[in-house]
C-alpha cells in the first residue's frame, strides 16, 4: 500500500520517499541490495503489504509509512512550536 514501482530505463534503481504533498523526503539507492533486502527495508519503513491486491488496508496504515517531524528547537522568542499528536501526520 502506498508504494508505486516505476521502471526508468538506464536509471539506477532507488526508492524515493515522498510526503503526502509529493515533496521528496529521501532517496535510498537499491542497486547493491538483493530482493530480500529490499523487501526487508520496505517492511522496516512501515509500508503495509496487502494479502491480495484488492484487500482492504487497515485505517492505521492508510497514510503509512508517514514519517514524523524531528523534534523542534525553541523559536527566537523562546517558545517551543506546538507538538503534533503521535497519530497525526504532519502533512495533514
Amino acid at each position: 500500500h502506498n508504494l508505486e514501482m516505476k521502471h526508468l530505463p538506464g536509471a539506477d534503481p532507488e526508492l524515493v520517499l515522498l510526503s503526502l504533498r509529493y515533496e521528496e523526503l529521501e532517496r535510498i539507492p537499491l542497486s547493491d541490495m538483493t530482493r530480500e533486502e529490499i523487501n526487508h527495508l520496505v517492511q522496516e519503513l512501515g509500508f503495509y503489504r496487502k494479502e491480495t491486491p484488492d484487500a482492504p488496508v487497515p485505517e492505521e496504515f492508510q497514510f503509512a509509512p508517514a514519517k514524523s517531524l524531528p523534534p523542534q528547537a525553541p523559536t527566537a522568542d523562546g517558545k517551543t512550536p506546538p507538538k503534533h499528536d503521535k497519530e497525526e501526520h504532519p502533512d495533514l
